[in-house]
């Protein structure tokens, strides 16, 4: 059975709360708080686990080894990719995906919270050594990073229910107010757009995401995963549409979506490519997606840097 709130806007505030004191929570900062080393590599109830492989081990670099573990960079609460459930514990496609990563290496993992506008400074400082955040891979972020791709998507908009401005696509945007989280390949693209759009970016997805709920903006933008989730749980589905362009079925702007690593770190990528090549192999990384209703933006195939 999914974890799942029933309020992606009540998961913000759920979030906070963890995020403020609670025992069983991560740290008390907001940047750079992880779970507990140990049990981030435990799968929960039903989530689903793999065995190690000796052979995947032995790829990784020295450091790592030494370390013991993989600090891994989240952008919470961004779900479904990431977000705390009932008892403080991150769920969602990419920290499932990451203690999976983890059970296949034979190493720790350390699910870390990052802002997302700073998540890949901090993989060149040394505070995170992956990231799994639902980052687009780009032509700009691959000036730093390699991206080992797990999902392919685009995004969508979203409108209050009923649609009150008859948005039917992109360009309708125009002369509109559009929420978006910032940093984000979305925002790039509405400003290439030839019309005024009048763009909220905003720190994180809900804080997006609430700014269409409060009637603050007419429409918010996101990768159609995570907006899909947001329309089928803010107040059990009553909140917003889901705007269907028959000319984009699979969303505007189709990308990669990768798991980011500073692409000097050659022995690193390899590793993490061929678990996640044995994931798909062995299935669990299907069910992962299937968990969270993200089984049509799967790959086939763990490739660097795919072609776009």
């Amino acid at each position: 059975m999914k974890k799942k709130f029933s309020s992606v806007i009540a998961a913000a505030a759920i979030a906070g709360l963890l995020l403020s004191g609670c025992a069983n929570a991560e740290n008390n900062s907001s940047e750079g708080a992880s779970s507990d080393d140990v049990n981030s590599i435990l799968p929960i109830a039903d989530e689903p686990s793999t065995s190690a492989n000796s052979k995947l081990h032995d790829m990784l670099p020295e450091d790592l080894k030494s370390k013991g573990k993989i600090d891994i960079a989240l952008d919470l609460p961004f779900p479904p990719m990431e977000y705390y459930d009932e008892d403080g514990r991150i769920i969602g496609v990419d920290a499932e995906l990451g203690r999976l990563l983890g059970q296949k290496l034979d190493i720790g993992v350390s699910l870390n919270q990052q802002a997302f506008d700073s998540v890949i400074p901090s993989l060149q400082s040394g505070r995170h050594d992956i990231t799994l955040s639902g980052m687009n891979d780009t032509a700009e972020r691959r000036q730093a990073l390699s991206f080992v791709e797990y999902v392919n998507s685009g995004f969508i908009i979203l409108v209050k229910k009923g649609n009150p401005e008859n948005i039917k696509n992109l360009n309708d945007l125009c002369g509109k107010k559009v929420s978006l989280q910032m940093a984000t390949q979305q925002g790039n693209v509405l400003r290439e757009m030839d019309c005024n759009i009048e763009m909220t970016e905003l720190p994180d997805d809900p804080a997006a995401q609430e700014a269409l709920h409060a009637g603050r903006v007419q429409a918010y933008i996101a990768d159609a995963a995570v907006a899909a989730y947001a329309a089928a749980e803010t107040d059990n589905g009553e909140a917003f549409d889901v705007i269907e362009d028959p000319e984009n079925p699979a969303g505007y702007d189709p990308l990669f979506v990768g798991i980011g690593i500073l692409k000097e770190r050659t022995e690193l990528i390899e590793a993490v490519r061929a678990a996640l090549q044995e994931l798909i192999d062995e299935g669990a990384y299907q069910k992962v997606l299937e968990r969270y209703d993200m089984g049509s933006f799967a790959v086939t195939e763990a490739v660097v840097n795919g072609e776009r």
